[in-house]
């Protein structure tokens, strides 16, 4: 389970830089690398496990509270 969390963790922080490369310059990273309009597949992709991922570390984290405190 560890590993699954580290990858998914790794591609939420990409994800995450990719928006912000959007939001700052508006330039997006995933469009540029994989082509968008009818190559737009390969990026619908890549967009779809960074949100699998995503939603992974929400259930990863409300089964196994990595951040609760110990008393």
């Amino acid at each position: 389970m560890k590993l699954t969390a580290i990858i998914s963790f790794s591609l939420v922080l990409i994800g995450a830089i990719v928006w912000l490369l959007v939001g700052i310059f508006d330039f997006n990273l995933v469009a540029f690398i994989f082509g968008s309009g009818s190559n737009a597949v390969i990026s619908r992709i890549i967009y779809s496990i960074v949100g699998l991922s995503a939603i992974w570390l929400m259930f990863y984290w409300a089964i196994y509270h990595p951040f609760r405190t110990v008393d």
